[in-house]
């Protein structure tokens, strides 16, 4: 049997979706919503992680390294995305997350069975229709933090609250900042965000 956490913030699609891979007979499925995520994976210890990528309680930044723990006795889950191509930068703090599975949105619940038993056995599963969105994320010239504090500015934090959310000194968000308006081209902060945004880095 594998145990399989469902991690998805829509509530219906959730219960759809959870109830359509219980019909499996090796498949053990529990869900839950972003917020509850982490202590699920504690408490459960799935096998795979089955997580879409849009997470509405933090601007859409998933907080993927929260479900892989480290250093902890039992061996992480393994991770399968639900992701869009049209969203390589999270296609890309997916990879840096270590996902082994990348399920397109638009495709059939089947291909989502079959990554979740592909990536059980410890293989890799990416869908073809992602592929040009994995050439995208490779072209994305920001860093992964640099990512995270843009997306917390575009949800309308203030550096006080972006530094308190990423554990860092107002001085270095000012500076990742700096950063992320050169690299990108943009005239200030509002701009780089836009920016970003239209080409699906957020």
């Amino acid at each position: 049997m594998i145990r399989v956490l469902l991690v998805h913030d829509a509530c219906l699609v959730r219960s759809v979706l959870a109830e359509w891979l219980r019909r499996e007979p090796d498949l053990g499925v529990y869900d839950t919503p972003w917020r509850g995520a982490s202590g699920r994976v504690r408490s459960l210890g799935p096998d795979v992680l089955a997580a879409d990528l849009d997470c509405s309680d933090t601007h859409g930044v998933p907080p993927l390294g929260d479900l892989r723990p480290t250093g902890t006795a039992t061996t992480p889950p393994r991770l399968v995305v639900l992701a869009d191509s049209h969203r390589p930068g999270l296609l890309k703090r997916a990879a840096e997350a270590g996902a082994l599975g990348y399920v397109d949105k638009e495709s059939s619940p089947e291909r989502l069975v079959r990554a979740i038993r592909r990536v059980a056995q410890g293989e890799r599963f990416v869908d073809d229709s992602l592929g040009f969105g994995f050439l995208r994320a490779a072209q994305i010239p920001l860093t992964r933090r640099e990512l995270s504090v843009l997306s917390l500015a575009a949800g309308g934090a203030s550096i006080a609250e972006i530094a308190g959310s990423l554990h860092l000194s107002n001085g270095t968000v000012r500076n990742y900042m700096a950063a992320i308006t050169r690299k990108t081209g943009a005239r200030n902060r509002i701009d780089a965000i836009r920016i970003s945004q239209g080409e699906g880095w957020l």
